[in-house]
């Protein structure tokens, strides 16, 4: 059964990949790979609802492998399952939301060549997002790592005849690599100091390692290994300054954006800390580098979200915000709240990315905000659904976002760490820059006066996603394969947070998954005092400082581009006099830095390597220097062979000659 949750995915992908495509011949045609697709994810969904019912009820576990693939050395690869709450929890949202992004992409996509490619392709990220969650070792943890990050460059790359899209996938490729070096580090330095890839067996062995320091260095292992990882995790969840590859993701089609860059993928980061909550719980080095990279990214990446017009680029932002949050909650060792932010996360996101294709679909693939305006009156279920995403995502008292996000906010107010103090400052702030920005957006597009006939490109396709449906000027309603979708992922953005409050973070629910020490990591304690269930939380979310510094986003936005858009328009004329303007649109330098700095320099390394190295060692010293040896040797022997007697004679003494000197010399 367990096997069939990631290989039911698998086979859908390969059937459509193969026999859906000009590789096997066409054999199958739009109607057969979909279906194929989307019933391998059903299936799967199927049995990952049946595991969390049996674990959560059943008190089920499993931990086993599965296959042994290879033994070198003494060193065991092996595939293997690790079924506990977090993994049940985990495989449920993966193959919920890839469910209803699979059908949502029948209407998205159905005017695109490579209908059938798509599919294939998300049919295999799901695979290998489960093969990531589900691993007992850290070996396949890193294959499941890699599979994510080779199908989201796929599918960022798409559209492959667009430089812009070749450079996103590029982009998001090496930037993965960064991070991955650091990832694949602390792996080694595990099986190094552990001798086993299995996670329980290293959680067995940490203790030991506890005041062990790294050869040649004053550091701690762990927290060398605990920093490594995060370094992994950095690059996969986005993290200041390895998240300039996720704005740019958005070049990929709006269902990817949904599911890789919103409510899967990019969690996959937070999902192994919490996973490794053992080893970081013993440096608290680690906790605090997590805690203060995951506040950078949660107020920078939020007030970056303002400046935008596409409309897939603010959820973008809002995406590295929210990741930010969770990586915070990680910081403070509330691991739990941090997994359930991502869960509550994972529904509302994906809920306002697919909310955002449906726009784009009924303003025929416009994407610039600018050109939008009074959609609500022609999309009323796209508009009704995407404010319930909206309202989740800042926090409003009820909605699922409320209870993941004020647990975080308690959580850091808790935390007597290193760059506590700055963290919550951070996400205090950002409740009042995600409120802004997400209704930015959501008056711009959906209230005030309509402005989709003034768009200059309103004829001919605009944006990233450029298909062309032939409809009419006017704006309208999506069909119903997208807005099922979104009517799905409306309701557990509403309520899953009120359901989920007690038992994920107070109850019995991660038993023996996650490990917190109460003594040097008192957060939870302290919100266990505070949080008794699910409507005083809410009712006491009123009176909190985060719901008034939400309500005053949405009022200051809709004054803003409501009720007087010449404050914001004299906003920016004066942040671009001093500059300000100029940063927040170069992203902070960091695009900048990487390009001219990194990739510059990794260049010119590479010329004074290739000139250095390639043409005058190599080929001029060894290749070419041979060669000439050879030839001036060759010119002195061919003397020796000229053809003359006395030639030949005179060799002949001198050889005698030095003959017996030699022996002579010896002789001596």
């Amino acid at each position: 059964m367990l096997l069939a949750v990631p290989l039911a995915p698998l086979a859908g992908s390969v059937l459509a990949g193969i026999f859906g495509t000009a590789f096997g011949g066409n054999k199958f045609g739009r109607g057969v790979s979909h279906t194929l697709t989307i019933l391998g994810v059903l299936l799967s969904f199927v049995l990952s609802a049946l595991v969390f019912q049996a674990v959560v009820n059943g008190g089920a576990r499993f931990d086993a492998t599965i296959y042994e693939w290879m033994v070198i050395g003494g060193v065991k690869m092996e595939i293997g399952f690790l079924i506990d709450s977090i993994t049940a929890m985990m495989m449920c949202v993966v193959t919920f939301v890839s469910l209803m992004v699979h059908i949502y992409t029948i209407g998205y996509m159905a005017d695109d060549d490579g209908y059938n490619r798509f599919f294939s392709y998300i049919s295999l990220f799901t695979f290998s997002m489960l093969m990531l969650v589900m691993s007992n070792n850290l070996l396949q943890l890193f294959f499941g790592w890699e599979a994510v990050g080779l199908v989201s460059y796929l599918l960022i790359g798409f559209y492959f005849k667009k430089p812009s899209a070749i450079f996103a996938n590029m982009k998001a490729f090496l930037v993965n690599r960064v991070g991955d070096f650091g990832f694949i580090i602390g792996i080694g330095l595990i099986y190094a100091y552990t001798g086993s890839f299995n996670y329980g067996e290293i959680f067995a062995k940490l203790p030991e390692l506890q005041a062990t320091i790294l050869p040649g260095t004053g550091w701690l292992l762990l927290s060398v290994t605990g920093i490594c990882l995060f370094i992994g995790a950095m690059g996969k969840s986005a993290q200041f300054p390895l998240h300039a590859w996720l704005p740019d993701s958005m070049e990929g089609p709006t269902p990817i954006s949904a599911l890789i860059h919103a409510a899967t993928m990019v969690t996959a980061g937070i999902f192994m800390v919490s996973r490794m909550s053992p080893l970081y719980e013993l440096s608290d080095t680690a906790l605090s580098f997590i805690l203060v990279i995951g506040a950078i990214t949660a107020l920078f990446m939020g007030i970056l979200g303002i400046i935008q017009n596409d409309i897939k680029r603010v959820i973008a932002y809002s995406t590295l915000s929210q990741l930010g949050y969770m990586t915070v909650a990680l910081g403070a060792s509330a691991y739990s709240v941090a997994v359930f932010h991502l869960m509550t996360h994972a529904f509302f996101k994906a809920l306002l990315f697919l909310g955002a294709g449906s726009v784009i679909i009924g303003m025929h693939h416009n994407q610039d905000i600018r050109w939008m305006g009074g959609v609500r009156k022609y999309m009323p279920i796209t508009w009704i659904t995407f404010l319930l995403g909206n309202l989740a995502l800042i926090g409003t008292p009820f909605f699922s976002g409320f209870y993941s996000k004020d647990a975080i906010i308690e959580a850091v107010h808790a935390s007597t760490l290193p760059g506590a103090g700055f963290a919550y400052f951070a996400v205090l702030a950002g409740v009042f820059i995600t409120a802004f920005y997400s209704f930015r957006l959501y008056w711009i597009v959906f209230h005030g006066k309509e402005r989709y006939d003034q768009n200059p490109d309103a004829h001919h396709g605009h944006g990233h996603d450029d298909h062309h449906h032939g409809h009419d000027a006017k704006p309208h309603e999506s069909p119903w394969v997208v807005t099922l979708p979104l009517v799905l992922l409306a309701i557990p953005s509403v309520v899953i947070g009120a359901i989920a409050l007690m038992p994920m973070l107070f109850g019995d629910f991660f038993n023996g998954v996650i490990f917190v020490d109460g003594s040097k990591h008192p957060a939870m304690a302290e919100l266990a005092e505070v949080i008794h269930d699910w409507v005083p939380m809410a009712l006491h979310g009123f009176t909190a400082p985060p719901f008034w510094l939400a309500l005053a986003g949405v009022v200051v936005s809709y004054v803003f581009y409501m009720v007087k858009p010449e404050i914001p328009a004299a906003i920016k004329a004066a942040s671009q006099k001093i500059g300000l303007y100029q940063v927040l649109e170069g992203k902070y330098g960091v695009d900048w830095v990487y390009e001219n700095i990194f990739a510059r320099g990794a260049r010119a390394f590479g010329t004074v390597f290739w000139r250095v190295g390639d043409q005058a060692l190599i080929d001029g010293a060894v290749v070419n220097g041979s060669w000439k040896l050879v030839g001036k040797l060759a010119s002195v022997v061919r003397w020796f062979q000229s053809g003359y007697i006395y030639h030949y004679a005179l060799v002949m003494i001198l050889g005698v000659f030095l003959l017996m000197t030699y022996f002579v010399w010896l002789n001596k």
